[in-house]
């Protein structure tokens, strides 16, 4: 019911996931990311503890594949769950449960891997991969063209309802963190177009947190 990338930006440091699914706002279950350690989804049956374990993981020391085997070791009911990690140094690594449901395969590249469950085919993760490789740009323009991909290749088996996007980067706290939640239309164009509006005030926002008082103004009425 969900495909996924998780990806780094190996220029910037940026470490980004891209999601979507058949189900409500899968992005507030399944998008971990974590500004110099990696970034997780935890997606199919979903157990959302298993991000936040994998990150620390990584955290702590292990590469993603390391963190991922850790992760089958340690968690419960793992037949059900799909994660996927990628970790500072672009390694990557997948878990896909023995009862991951449906068509479910995955792709791995350069700097970034692909799974999803209940797909239209078992082609889709590689579209996923392959447009990542190929765009260029913000690492949040190069997620939604892999998404775009993955959804031109068959994407899910159903409609998807729900997507969302994560980036971090320097800061403890994604610097982008954009959702449609459910939407009868198309979630991905819905996620594009917030990040189009977002994406040239993503520094901005960054400033005001770290410094209000050298930020730029708010471009609302009354503080022009």
């Amino acid at each position: 019911m969900t495909f996924s990338l998780v990806a780094r930006c190996a220029e910037t440091g940026m470490f980004g996931i891209a999601i979507s699914s058949s189900s409500p706002a899968v992005a507030a279950r399944c998008a971990y990311t974590r500004s110099g350690v990696g970034a997780v989804a935890s997606q199919n049956i979903t157990d959302p503890r298993l991000g936040p374990l994998a990150l620390d993981l990584m955290q702590a020391g292990k590469s993603a594949p390391e963190a991922v085997t850790a992760v089958q070791e340690e968690a419960q009911f793992i037949d059900y769950r799909q994660v996927l990690a990628i970790d500072a140094s672009g390694k990557t690594a997948i878990h896909s449960g023995a009862k991951s449901l449906g068509i479910w395969t995955d792709a791995a590249g350069l700097d970034v891997i692909s799974a999803g469950n209940l797909l239209a085919n078992p082609d889709v993760p590689q579209a996923i991969v392959e447009g990542f490789e190929r765009s260029k740009g913000h690492l949040g323009d190069r997620l939604i063209a892999a998404m775009r991909a993955g959804l031109g290749a068959g994407g899910e088996a159903g409609p998807v309802h729900s997507a969302g996007m994560q980036i971090c980067d320097k800061v403890s706290w994604p610097v982008a963190d954009l959702r449609c939640d459910w939407t009868a239309g198309c979630p991905i164009e819905a996620v594009a177009a917030a990040w189009e509006v977002y994406k040239p005030q993503l520094e901005a926002y960054v400033q005001r947190a770290l410094d209000p008082s050298v930020a730029p103004s708010y471009g609302v009425p009354g503080d022009e």
